[in-house]
Order: C-alpha cells, then sequence, then structure tokens
C-alpha cells in the first residue's frame, strides 16, 4: 500500500434555499443528507477541474482501479492485485469479475483501456490528461487482465489510479456522463435540482450491494455561512464536510454532534496570473507577497485553522522544505520592490473571488493588507461557473483567491496553458527529473528544489494549508478522518 500526499482547486456555487427535510429523529436510517459548500458544473469528473464533481460521484457512482484511503493509503477496488515492473513503468493488472455497469454492460479489460485512452487522447478535456498521454501503451492481455506501460516511472501511479480523473467509464456511456453518470458503484443518479441538490439512490445490481447501508443520499448546496450553520442545528443536514470553520464553536459542546478536524493537503493560495502586466514582473509579484501577513489570512479565512506555506506544498508531505522565509511579511521591502519595479501607486488589480468562505472572508484581509502598499484590489465576486470559466479557463483575472486539494500537483506548474500562466524551462526539467527518480531520498531532495524554485519565482502568494471541519449528526459513523482527496465515500457511511 502507498502513502499518498494531498490538492483542488475550490468548490461550487450555490443557492442556500433550505429544502424541508425531516428532522434527525424523523430520519430514516437508510437515508442520508449531506451539504456541499459548491455545486458541481457536471458529474464527469473527467471533464472538469471542479473537486466538487468527485465530492459527489467518486467511490459513489463511478470507481476506478485503486481506492485511496482516509490515511492515504491505496488498496484494491476494480483491480483485485497488480504487479509493477522493476523499473516501476510497468504495472500488470488482475481486474474484478463479475462486475457491471450501471446500464448492463460488463465490466473488463477493455473498458480499462477505452478510459485510459480516453482520457489521454487529443480531445480529452482531463484535469490529468498528462498522466495518461504518458502512458506508451494499454494493453489488453485478456478480460480480466490489462497491462499498462508507461513511458517514464511515476511512483505515484497507484494513488493517480484512485483518483476521479482516472474513473473507469462505459464506452456506451461515456459522453453522457456529465448530466447521465454511468458506473460500476453502489449509487446511481436519482434527481438533480439545479442550484439546489442532488440526490443518489442505491443500485440494486452493485456487487456488494448487501453491504452497502444506505439507500439514499443527498447532497444539498449551501455556500453562505450562516444557512450551513442553520441546516445542520435544524437537522436539515445530517453532515457537512469541509463546512465553514466558523461553525466550530456552535457545535463543539453540542452533545448532538460530532465535530472532525482533518489533516489536508490542499494549498490555498492567492493566485497570480503571470501573464498579465505588470505581475509579469517578479519584482511586483515578490511585493505582493511581501505585502501579506500569512497568519492574519488564516485567522481571516480559515478562522485559526491552518498552517502557513511559502510554496505550493505542504508539511507532511515527502521533501517538504519550510520556503516561508523566501517572501516573508515585510511591508517596507514590498514598496521598495514595487518602486525598484518602477510601479506608480495606487495600482489597480482585480481580485477574483469564488462563493467559498475562505475565499470571500481571505479576501476582506488581503484587500487590506494589499492597500498599505498601495495595491488598490478591486474584488470581484463570482459564482464558481463563473470563476471555472472566467479565471480558470479565460484567464480572465489578475489575482483569485483559491484552494487547490489535489495531492500531487506540483505537475500543474509545468503544465503549458495552464491558468496562471507560469512557464519556466528550468522547472519543467526538474520536474522531469523529480517523476523519473525512483529513490524517495532522491526524489525529496529534488521536491524540496522544486518548492524553493516557485517560491523564488513568487508565482504566487502562497498563504497556507488548511485543515478541514466536519460537523455531524453524532450517530453517522464511518465519516473519513483526513481526506488526502476529497470524496464523500458513502459506502462507508451508517447510522447507529
Amino acid at each position: 500500500m502507498m502513502k499518498r500526499r494531498t490538492l483542488l482547486a475550490g468548490s461550487v456555487a450555490a443557492a442556500t434555499v433550505t429544502l424541508p427535510m425531516a428532522s434527525h429523529a424523523q430520519r430514516k436510517k437508510d437515508a442520508i443528507v449531506l451539504a456541499m459548500a459548491l455545486e458541481p458544473p457536471g458529474l464527469d469528473p473527467t471533464a472538469g477541474a471542479a473537486s466538487a464533481i468527485a465530492e459527489i460521484v467518486q467511490y459513489n457512482i463511478f470507481e476506478t482501479l485503486t481506492k485511496i484511503n482516509s490515511d492515504g493509503t491505496v488498496s484494491p477496488l476494480l483491480a483485485e492485485t497488480w504487479e509493477v515492473s522493476p523499473d516501476l513503468k510497468t504495472y500488470t493488472f488482475k481486474l474484478k469479475k463479475g462486475v457491471k455497469f450501471q446500464n448492463g454492460e460488463a465490466f473488463n479489460a477493455n473498458a480499462v483501456k477505452f478510459s485510459f485512452e480516453r482520457a489521454g487522447s487529443e480531445k480529452s478535456t482531463n484535469k490529468d490528461k498528462r498522466t495518461f498521454a504518458s502512458m506508451d501503451s494499454v494493453a489488453v492481455v485478456d478480460e480480466y487482465t490489462v497491462v499498462i506501460l508507461n513511458k517514464a516511472l511515476d511512483p505515484d501511479f497507484l494513488f493517480l489510479m484512485g483518483q476521479a480523473t482516472a474513473i473507469i467509464v462505459e464506452p456506451k456511456s461515456a459522453d453522457t456522463n456529465a448530466t447521465k453518470p454511468i458506473g460500476t458503484g453502489p449509487f446511481q443518479l436519482d434527481t438533480w435540482s439545479k442550484g439546489s441538490s442532488v440526490s443518489l439512490k442505491k443500485w440494486p445490481g452493485f456487487r456488494n450491494a448487501v453491504a452497502i447501508k444506505l439507500n439514499r443520499a443527498t447532497f444539498r448546496f449551501i455556500s453562505d455561512p450562516a444557512a450551513q450553520v442553520a441546516a445542520l442545528l435544524s437537522g436539515d443536514v445530517d453532515a457537512f464536510p469541509r463546512v465553514t470553520p466558523r461553525s466550530v464553536p456552535q457545535f463543539k459542546n453540542n452533545p448532538k454532534f460530532q465535530v472532525v478536524v482533518s489533516g489536508s493537503r490542499a494549498k490555498t493560495i492567492l493566485a497570480i496570473n503571470n501573464k498579465k502586466k505588470p505581475l509579469t514582473d517578479v519584482r511586483v509579484r515578490r511585493a505582493i507577497a511581501a505585502a501579506i501577513d500569512r497568519k492574519a489570512v488564516i485567522d481571516g479565512a480559515g478562522d485559526g485553522y491552518g498552517a502557513p506555506i511559502g510554496s505550493h506544498y505542504v508539511p507532511g508531505a515527502l521533501g517538504y522544505v519550510d520556503t516561508t522565509g523566501v517572501n516573508p511579511f515585510n511591508i517596507e521591502k514590498a514598496k521598495a520592490l514595487l518602486s525598484e519595479a518602477g510601479i506608480k501607486t495606487p495600482l489597480e488589480l482585480t481580485l477574483t473571488l469564488p462563493p467559498p468562505p475562505y475565499a470571500r472572508q481571505g479576501g476582506e484581509v488581503i484587500t487590506a493588507q494589499l492597500a498599505k502598499i498601495g495595491i488598490v484590489a478591486k474584488i470581484e465576486s463570482v459564482e464558481w461557473a463563473q470563476w471555472l470559466s472566467g479565471t480558470y479557463t479565460n484567464k480572465n483575472y489578475d489575482l483569485t483567491i483559491i484552494s487547490h486539494v489535489e495531492p500531487f500537483d506540483l505537475g500543474n506548474f509545468a503544465k503549458p496553458g495552464y491558468y496562471w500562466g507560469y512557464e519556466s524551462p528550468k522547472f519543467n526539467e526538474l520536474f522531469d527529473k523529480i517523476q523519473n527518480s525512483p529513490r524517495p531520498a532522491d526524489r525529496a531532495k529534488l521536491l524540496g528544489d522544486a518548492q524553493r524554485m516557485i517560491a523564488n519565482d513568487a508565482v504566487h502568494a502562497f498563504l497556507y494549508q488548511p485543515q478541514w471541519i466536519t460537523v455531524a449528526n453524532k450517530n453517522i459513523k464511518g465519516l473519513w478522518k483526513d481526506m488526502p482527496v476529497f470524496v464523500n465515500d458513502l459506502s462507508a457511511l451508517s447510522w447507529s
């Protein structure tokens, strides 16, 4: 089993309309209502970057060859066993037999081959397309054996095969998965009330349906912090993973609830558009970083739940080095850097804020901090769909606050055309070395070099590693303690 570190980008939009729900005392013990801050743009994790997609479908509707567990280990899911070649490039997977997709089609090696070749194709919109394009071949040995030959070694490959972007899809239904998802998991889509909720129902054709305790799960979308708290207190919602940290004092000593503080490999950043002048100048980016007091941001955006970071990497991950001293909080230095870059203040920049409370609350803090060095950050609050289209896809922004929650996403800095516009041949060369270093000690050193390079280039103003808060009815069992990836594994949940 492999340990794995944690990434994503923020989560979605949404209405805070309260639906009439049964109280906890009345709720059937085979049903659960969970809440999320953001609504996904679709239900196909191979077609979009929003982590909210996987929060609903991963391990519930769709499954992967491997499964990532709460502690970061990897275990079999659709693959029963696997063998890895000595050079770590060839993986032979033995698949589970007797598995079917929810439309009745059989799961087999051909479905795996189709899924991975589709994910790595030229037309693919999979955000981890690079992983699948790096597969030299996906060979079907027999109906239940598939061999994957990678062009380069990747010590994290088995973990990647458990992420939502590696779901196995049914060829006939693949193109409509965004609205009519078809997988091999224990749940299937029942209804989607846009702007309000998504409901899943237990799939009776699941291979181990008897082990699934829930018959129904509803995901409600509640972005407003006050409404999040109200929904929990009223019993309209049974569990709220990644709820606003400001809710904790109201639930911590309430015997009706459990509060779970989860470890995280997420990175909350003030992302900077490296292609927009004057942000193309590293001195301007360094000035922005030096203007920010990370502790004040953690207090304001995360209510104290977080640890400062100086690069796109977090404490506890392999090869972590403390880079918070590279661009430390220093108002006078920030002013001097702007002057050196020839910037006349006031400098007006837009600060685009998606709906999550950490972004909206953090935006207020950062706007005040930037004002002290003559930068006027004009806040533009947008809904999640607008952030995905305008900021992420069309790169129409100067600054934005976002949490990247995927565990292994340093590769984004080597990704051409990525939304922050960072292009560094030196980093690309370094990242290739990381990917091709089988010895952990060698990789750890190179990962440290990568962190220092990103910090020195001040690609962003790196803020903090968040901790995620789950508030739930005390009688719910099976909630994840830590969150190496953003999922809500319904197969593990039950009522006591």
